[in-house]
Parts: C-alpha cells; structure tokens; sequence
C-alpha cells in the first residue's frame, strides 16, 4: 500500500467560491467544459493549462485498492432503538462519527438507530446531536445513492432539530465525481495511461449507483470539505498526510480542493483522487510523528480518520473467498500512533462492522 505524501510546496489560494454549477458531464474523450459561476454563463473561458502531475514508477492508477468481501444479508438489528441522546441545554449537543459506510444503507440504518440518532423510521431523533460522515458514501455496496440521499435528508431535519448532520469528502467521491466527469479520457503519467472509469469499476463502481446519480448529488460531493476540527478532533477522511499539500490551514485546504473539482480538469481530479487514496502515514514506525505534522498545523489534539479498514491497520485480514477465515472482530474504533489518531473504518466491505462512535473516545 502507498504511504502518505510528505509536505508539498505551499499551495496559491485564491478567493473562495462556494456557489458554482456542476458542469455538463461527458464521457466521451476530448475537451471538457468548465464549470461556470452564477452570471458568468456567457463569458469566454480561456483554456486551462495542463496541470500533468508527476507520478513514481511503483504507482499502478487503476490499480485494486482493497479486496472486497461479499456479505449476506444485513443483520438483524435485535432489541429496541437506543433511547434518544439526551440534549443539554447549555451547549452543545453530543458529538457522533460515522466511519466509510460504502453503499451499506442498512447497516447505516441499523447503526445510527443503535445510538438513538433516527427513530425506526429513519429520521432524525437526536435533537441537538452532532453527526459527522467521514466520507465514502459509494461504491463497493448495493445503494451508495441511496446513503447519499439519507444523509442529505438527515442533515434538513438535524438542522431544523438545532443539531447537525455533515459531511466530508472522501477519495470515492472524488472517484465517482471522476468517472462521471471525465469517462474514459485518458490521464498519462509516468506509470502509464489511467482513466477515472477503469479506476472506479475497478474500486467496486456500481452501474446503478452511476444509472442513479443526479445533478443534486454531484453538486452536494462536489461541495464537500476535505476535514475539519471538532472539540478537539481533527476530522478528515484518509489516513494520509497529503493534506499538507493543499494549505496551511482547514480553511485553505478545503477551498484550494473545492476550486480545484471547479476548474475540471482530468490531471488535476486526478491528481487530488490520487493524492487521498493513499494510505497507512500513521501507522508503523513514524506514524505518531505523521498525526503531530498534521495537528500541528490544523489544530486538535487528536485525528480521527476512515478510509483504512481497521483490519489492514491490524495487520489481520481474511481473503475475499473466506479461506483464511473471516478476519478479526471489529467491535469498535482503532486508537493507535500513541493513542494520537482513531480509525473509523470498521470493514463493512469485508464483514466487519459500519461504526458509528460518540466522542470523546477513551484512550
């Protein structure tokens, strides 16, 4: 697996812009149109440079990420809903993160009913609570869309409660808003010739999720953050230390990565899909030091992360054909690197368990 990039040079910024429209999405190859700001329709564009990253020889672009374990059926959830999280009136309602969750809309449902966060309708019963996805709402299970659209409708009626419900951009947003973006256009580097399409069938790309996908689902990935700090909790999505290379602050990194996804070019998409995809900076020896380089310069006293299924982490992993067993037991959230970071990716992929964990964690 790729380690996490070390710090890059600093990165221009530029105004933020935050109100943009998703443009027109093609799949053929050849130039693709730019998106355009609100009353900017008609202007001429001029053509962007080619941003043509530079990649290492040992990185395979459309290589497998992570094997995929078939499950069965969703588990039944046994006993009653937890009750509702109780709701302090003099601050702010309790904190919930939910690891990569990967199209599993029913373990989702059953592990947000567990902590009293929906009712058994599936709307929010959590009052002033605050939920935090950490990304990868696709791919891999049977209806990414439709965790798209339940966590889209949780966060109106966590608002409307005087709570909460956000989200942050993970590296299959980035893979899916690729694929849908560019297609089959080819991206050339150093390791050979890749494309967004080949990349996401190849990471578990569902043909319905794309049959599926609406402009309002590319506008709401497209304007996801890339981390933010909660109560002391630095909250991204991969456990990778490329975050450095995008800004020297939450607020930079954020809009130098939603002004890139503006700019929609094949190289630059890639190069950030690349960039996230990494993996393990925090593990293994020097890992403790990775999580310091990035509180140290966001803020937080400790990193909570998915993207890394914490059976990888653990070293401990059964094959996709159950030959080795089924993995270990994943009963809750990894804390490791000196108790400095906390891993949320249970497996769900792989039969493990779609976590859903109230903060603070216990060391």
């Amino acid at each position: 697996m790729t380690q996490g990039a070390g710090q890059g040079p600093e990165v221009g910024r530029t105004a933020t812009l935050r109100d943009f429209r998703v443009p027109a999405y093609v799949h053929e190859t050849g130039p693709h149109p730019q998106s355009a700001l609100p009353g900017e329709a008609d202007r001429p564009v001029a053509a962007p440079t080619r941003y043509r990253p530079e990649y290492s020889d040992a990185y395979t672009p459309t290589e497998r990420d992570i094997p995929v374990i078939h499950r069965g059926g969703t588990p039944p959830v046994t006993g009653p809903a937890s009750a509702a999280v109780p709701q302090p009136a003099d601050r702010p309602g309790p904190l919930f993160v939910v690891g990569d969750v990967h199209g599993y809309l029913d373990q989702l449902m059953a592990a947000l009913r567990e902590k009293g966060l929906v009712d058994a309708a599936g709307h929010w019963s959590a009052g002033t609570a605050r939920l935090w996805f950490l990304g990868d709402f696709t791919d891999r299970g049977p209806d990414g869309i439709g965790v798209i659209d339940l966590v889209m409708r949780l966060s109106a009626e966590a608002a409307a409660a005087g709570g909460y419900c956000k989200a942050l951009m993970g590296n299959h947003e980035l893979l899916l808003l690729g694929a849908k973006r560019f297609g089959d256009t080819p991206v050339h580097s150093g390791a050979g010739t890749a494309t967004f399409q080949a990349a996401w069938l190849l990471n578990g790309g569902q043909k319905t999720d794309m049959e599926r996908l609406q402009d309002h689902h590319l506008q709401w990935m497209a304007r996801l953050d890339a981390m933010e700090e909660v109560d002391g909790h630095l909250l991204v999505h991969s456990d990778t230390t490329a975050y450095l290379d995008y800004g020297d602050s939450i607020e930079a990194v954020n809009d130098t990565i939603r002004e890139a996804l503006m700019r929609n070019d094949v190289y630059e998409v890639w190069d950030l899909f690349r960039k996230f995809t990494k993996r393990f900076a925090f593990r293994d020896e020097g890992g403790a030091d990775a999580v310091r380089s990035l509180l140290a310069m966001y803020g937080g006293r400790r990193i909570v992360h998915g993207h890394s299924p914490i059976p990888y982490l653990l070293g401990e992993v059964g094959s996709e054909d159950g030959e080795h067993g089924a993995g270990p037991v994943v009963e809750g959230p990894h804390v490791y690197a000196d108790g400095l970071a906390i891993a949320m990716d249970g497996g769900v992929t792989m039969a493990g368990k779609l976590l859903v964990q109230q903060l603070p964690l216990a060391r």
